[in-house]
C-alpha cells in the first residue's frame, strides 16, 4: 500500500474543513453564563489583588521597622 502525498493547499483545505466540523459540535455558553463567569473572575481578581496589596504593605511596614526608617 503506497502513501499518497497531499499537496500543501490540500492540507490547508482539509484542516479548515475539520475545524468547521469541530466548531459545529461546540456547545457555546449562554450570554448569562458568560456574564456570570466574568463577574466571578473580576471579583476574584480584585480579592487576590487586595490580599497581595495588604501583604506588600505589611511586609513593607515590617522591613521599615527592622531597618529603622
Amino acid at each position: 500500500m503506497e502513501k499518497t502525498k497531499m499537496s500543501f493547499i490540500g492540507k490547508i483545505t482539509k484542516y479548515f474543513k475539520e475545524v468547521k466540523s469541530e466548531m459545529k459540535r461546540v456547545v457555546w455558553p449562554t450570554f448569562a453564563k458568560v456574564r456570570q463567569n466574568t463577574l466571578v473572575v473580576i471579583i476574584y481578581v480584585l480579592i487576590v489583588g487586595l490580599v497581595i496589596w495588604g501583604l506588600d504593605a505589611l511586609f513593607t511596614w515590617g522591613m521599615s521597622m527592622i531597618i529603622g526608617r
